[in-house]
């Protein structure tokens, strides 16, 4: 069963989410904290696999929350899913910056909140939507310019591989994807993504997007904004 947290400061969004989550069978929904304080409160106290945080929160906002949790060593397994009315850019590389594994708006379809966050309880982190995708795109070419982009110690040390990995996750490919592309198997491509991320420090592949545009091992152009999420 995967645990959830919900994080809104509106009661009747988080009933919402309540019904659905728990009527998909395998998601319960163990809190809910109406700020983003509270949020990082019960996270501690609870261990929720997935915190679905609303970005915008009085008190603490969810971007706050968010870096508060996954800055805790002792919280290391509880993934956060973004959530918003609006796409705003800032607001998505702001997430993403904080160590979100995902960023959705609230008018998702019902069964792409459930599959959200089925996708990132399982260590993975959610791409998705195709707006989404091209929001990152734009926000992290926008936040890194070419001068910024130097190639830190932790990045230099991949392999030639690994950059051509990291590069093809940052270009939105699925670890069978990226296993055709390189004519390996399934099992040796995500072994390279789970080598990346650890070398890069990077909690999932959400970071490792920022990690791969931020020291230019991958460009805007390269961004497929219809490629299937990451898996």
């Amino acid at each position: 069963m995967i645990r959830v947290l919900l994080a809104d400061d509106q009661s009747l969004v988080r009933a919402g989410l309540r019904a659905l989550l728990e009527g998909a069978g395998d998601l319960t929904v163990v809190g809910e904290a109406g700020n983003g304080g509270a949020a990082v409160a019960l996270a501690r106290e609870l261990r929720p696999d997935v915190v679905l945080m609303d970005i915008r929160m009085p008190d603490v906002d969810g971007v706050t929350a968010t870096r508060r949790i996954t800055e805790d060593p002792q919280l290391s397994g509880v993934r956060v899913v973004m959530l918003t009315t609006f796409v705003e850019e800032e607001d998505v590389f702001a997430a993403l910056r904080s160590g979100a594994s995902g960023f959705l708006v609230k008018d998702a379809e019902p069964e792409e909140l459930v599959q959200a966050v089925r996708i990132v309880a399982r260590g993975d982190a959610l791409l998705s939507p195709s707006v989404t995708r091209a929001v990152i795109r734009r926000s992290v070419a926008a936040a890194t310019p070419a001068v910024a982009r130097r190639e830190p110690p932790e990045v230099a040390a991949l392999t030639a591989r690994e950059r051509e990995v990291v590069a093809l996750v940052a270009a939105g490919l699925s670890n069978e994807e990226i296993a055709a592309h390189l004519v390996v198997s399934p099992l040796t491509a995500k072994t390279h993504v789970s080598r990346a991320m650890a070398k890069v420090g990077a909690r999932d592949r959400a970071q490792l997007v920022v990690v791969a545009y931020q020291s230019g091992l991958a460009t805007p152009d390269a961004y497929s904004p219809g490629s299937t999420p990451g898996q």
